[in-house]
């Protein structure tokens, strides 16, 4: 096995073992268990750095040279991992702006019960402000 060909077959390893994570990811998304996810995992992460350097090493010109069916392996392979990332990504960011938006409603809402009362009075008049936790008031004297 020449040096090219080891290095298709560890990208090609390194890649599906990412696409199980991600697919991992994207059922644990849709199930509504962000707990759940592989990409979360230090090794997952490290497997990810390596995958990067490793297909950054990758000379196009040599890769050429490496057999046809191996070839179409790795872009076979490569082609389902961004398709898979880009699902990943997509459903990511639907979270990240779902929990965003909730984050920011509940925001609004305390400041608006916090904000001052005001009322169709003369500008002179103090504006009511309510009281910051249970009031009780006796007229009873």
């Amino acid at each position: 096995m020449t040096a090219e060909a080891g290095q298709f077959e560890l990208l090609i390893a390194m890649a599906e073992r990412l696409i199980e994570a991600l697919e991992a990811d994207i059922a644990a998304l849709k199930a509504g268990r962000p707990q759940d996810l592989r990409t979360l995992d230090p090794e997952i992460q490290r497997l990810s750095a390596v995958y990067g350097r490793e297909a950054a090493r990758l000379d196009p010109a040599r890769a050429k040279a490496a057999p046809a069916e191996l070839r179409k392996r790795l872009f076979s392979v490569t082609s389902r991992f961004k398709d898979a990332l880009g699902l990943h990504t997509r459903l990511i960011t639907r979270m990240r702006r779902a929990s965003e938006g909730i984050v920011k409603a509940v925001a609004e809402e305390v400041e608006r019960r916090r904000a001052p009362f005001t009322t169709y009075s003369a500008p002179t008049a103090k504006a009511y402000r309510p009281t910051k936790g249970a009031f009780v008031y006796n007229k009873v004297v």
